[in-house]
């Protein structure tokens, strides 16, 4: 059977680390209180506009391996033709054209992606605020939880330690000799 140090002790430590992590709680809900919503589909963000439903679709399509290999495809062709047409090419070797054609194409789709990682970012850091919001009100509930089976471990004890008491004191009298607890 267990000895009082042993059986203490666990609970004294089991006590102080909830004390500090109390502490740093407490600390933590007055720098950002927790304001935790319904749903956390819904971050108070306007629906995107035209613009940015335009950007979405040219980040999605031009970051795809399928717009890759079509874009690939047509660069070679357009090599190819230019080459194997000989001095009738209509871009001839340096390719200046094709140059030129590819850096529009980067000039403005460049900006459009920008623009959808930016609104992205936006919608991840919404997200981020909610799983945290959540997050410290789970754990302020897992904390409530906690003192409460303390709170019954607690009552349980005192209820146990009577029971012994009571029946140290019945058996004391049966034998006629003093208790054993006090």
């Amino acid at each position: 059977m267990p000895t009082d140090n042993t059986t203490h002790k666990p609970a004294t430590v089991d006590q102080h680390q909830l004390g500090l992590l109390r502490e740093h709680r407490r600390k933590h809900r007055h720098k950002h209180p927790p304001k935790v919503t319904a749903a956390p589909e819904h971050f108070d963000l306007p629906p995107p506009t035209r613009g940015q439903r335009m950007a979405d679709v040219v980040a999605r399509t031009v970051g795809s391996w399928r717009f890759i290999l079509i874009q690939s495809g047509l660069i070679v062709l357009w090599i190819t033709g230019n080459v194997l047409t000989g001095s009738h090419a209509w871009d001839p070797y340096p390719f200046i054209l094709l140059n030129l054609l590819l850096s529009f194409q980067a000039a403005y789709t460049a900006p459009a992606i920008m623009m959808s990682q930016n609104r992205q970012s936006e919608l991840d850091r919404k997200h981020a605020e909610s799983d945290y919001e959540v997050n410290v009100k789970a754990e302020l509930e897992i904390e409530l939880l906690h003192e409460k089976i303390d709170l019954l471990k607690d009552k349980e004890l005192l209820l146990l330690t009577q029971a012994v008491k009571e029946l140290s004191s019945q058996l004391a009298e049966l034998r006629g000799k003093p208790p054993l607890v006090t």
